[in-house]
């Protein structure tokens, strides 16, 4: 009211103008600043928001990668893989979030460069999830922007257009990185805590104990990525695979490894809106649990191996059986009820979790290496056993009836498919790595994609480079995408096998 007063008493004359130039550019970035608002994000701000994003982005999928992995189908809507084309929704969202990560954990590290010191426990979280971050990448698309990527400031070296590094070359540089962050782990922790701002390993719990504990089970995971990627490059790179793995596993005690489940590398969510677990609030809050039901060789395979896990996995029909459905089927179940749905475990809980890498996975690995001769310390007997033993508490499976698999239909049987096949059925909800896992082994054997997909047999090899790639660095992603067929077959990724689908 007073200014309005003012400048009606000024009747809009020429010193009404000279005022109002004058009140606008004189201290207008002190006028303009919020007192009370921060000027920069602190550093544990940066981490929540990423390690949020990450939950979100790659927790959230159900079908898509859950079907490639050969897990769950559509049933309402005809999955003819419409999606499998350059996009920046979709599969390119993951791309973006990728790329979004790091960049944010770069700056993250840029901020506190000057004071290295006193950020050492934040800076290593920030390096090691950046290297996850590429390891996604990595298994999705193959060659990627890596040594040329967030250039483009002028003191950066203003490279607009990344050029694509291959996949062979970036693979070593990532580990080489892990294994610098896991000697400067094993050397020693910083003093700054990360609290409650890390939401995978953080707690409400303050002082040295819980810092060490916190920063201890960072070291697992940064250890147990090194085994995940060094596995699968195993076939196609024989001697970095099996100098990494022995390094970790005959020296636990300076690389330790995530063995337990209560080490699980995974992302709890508070269970209320807006931070649900994706699959609860898609499936449950979001009233689509009808959405999808269990592909039915996953279904066949849980049946026929008696598998105890199938109650956690899968729900029964209406008539009170396990029984899967096809992809890509040109009719509805009739009715829905009639096949299995996503069980309760893996659905029915707004305060669930998103795994990022499980505890029995360490084993299955360490099992394949024992059989391909690498000195683990551990019989692969041994370790497939653990492995399955974990897997079944992670999925509150009874001791009695872990006991009748493995000396059943699970019993050990000296092969790797006999591992992988476990190691499939164990993956369950980390479809990303899972379908991976197929890619790299052709487990399972019986894995087809979408009937409604004519062209191809198999599924898809990898994923499409949004379409960002080809509007503002076309000349470099086209050339990384040489030799693809329809953007996902064609061309395999490196450490993939040939399984003699199309």
């Amino acid at each position: 009211m007073v200014m309005n007063t003012f400048i009606k008493k000024l009747k809009y004359t020429p010193l009404l103008a000279m005022l109002l130039v004058s009140g606008c550019t004189k201290n207008f970035e002190e006028i303009n600043t919020d007192p009370d608002a921060l000027k920069d994000v602190p550093p544990q701000n940066m981490l929540v928001n990423v390690l949020r994003n990450a939950g979100e982005q790659f927790g959230g999928d159900v079908d898509g990668y859950g079907t490639f992995a050969g897990y769950i189908v559509k049933i309402q809507y005809p999955d003819n893989l419409s999606g499998l084309i350059p996009t920046d929704n979709t599969y390119g969202n993951r791309w973006a979030a990728c790329y979004y990560n790091i960049t944010q954990m770069n700056d993250l590290l840029k901020k506190t460069d000057d004071k290295a010191a006193g950020f050492k426990n934040i800076r290593i979280v920030a390096r090691i999830w950046n290297n996850y971050m590429w390891s996604y990448l990595l298994d999705g698309w193959g060659d990627i922007p890596y040594s040329e990527a967030f250039k483009g400031r002028p003191e950066d070296g203003s490279v607009l257009k990344a050029k694509y590094d291959k996949q062979e070359d970036v693979f070593p540089a990532v580990l080489a990185d892990l294994k610098a962050l896991a000697d400067e782990l094993a050397a020693g922790i910083g003093t700054d805590e990360l609290g409650e701002y890390d939401i995978i390993y953080g707690s409400k719990e303050t002082g040295a104990a819980a810092l060490k504990a916190q920063m201890l089970n960072w070291q697992k995971f940064c250890n147990s990525l090194r085994l995940r990627m060094a596995t699968r490059i195993s076939a196609v790179a024989p001697a970095l695979a099996k100098s990494t793995i022995e390094e970790i596993a005959g020296n636990k005690l300076k690389y330790p490894v995530i063995e337990t489940n209560a080490e699980n590398c995974r992302m709890v969510y508070p269970g209320t809106l807006p931070y649900m677990e994706p699959w609860y609030e898609s499936g449950i809050y979001g009233n689509r649990l009808n959405n999808w039901g269990m592909f039915d060789i996953f279904i066949d395979h849980l049946n026929t191996t008696k598998d105890p896990r199938i109650v956690s996995i899968a729900r029964k029909n209406n008539a009170g059986k396990y029984v899967g459905f096809i992809n890509g089927s040109e009719n509805n179940p009739n009715p829905f009820t009639s096949i299995s749905w996503i069980g309760e475990h893996y659905v029915n809980d707004p305060a669930g979790a998103t795994p990022f890498y499980r505890a029995c996975e360490t084993y299955y690995m360490l099992a394949e290496a024992a059989l391909s001769g690498y000195n683990v310390g551990i019989t692969a007997k041994d370790a497939y056993e653990k492995a399955v033993t974990l897997s079944m508490q992670d999925n509150k499976i009874e001791t009695s009836a872990i006991t009748t698999y493995l000396a059943g239909a699970g019993k050990f049987n000296g092969t790797k498919e006999r591992v992988y096949w476990d190691m499939w059925v164990a993956l369950f909800k980390e479809n990303y790595e899972a379908w991976s896992l197929y890619r790299r082994t052709g487990i399972p054997t019986t894995n087809y994609p979408s009937k409604l997909q004519k062209k191809h047999t198999d599924q898809p090899w990898r994923l499409p480079y949004p379409n960002n790639e080809y509007l503002y660095n076309a000349d470099n992603v086209k050339a990384a995408a040489t030799g693809t067929v329809d953007y996902n077959w064609g061309k395999r990724l490196w450490w993939a096998k040939d399984n003699g689908k199309e």
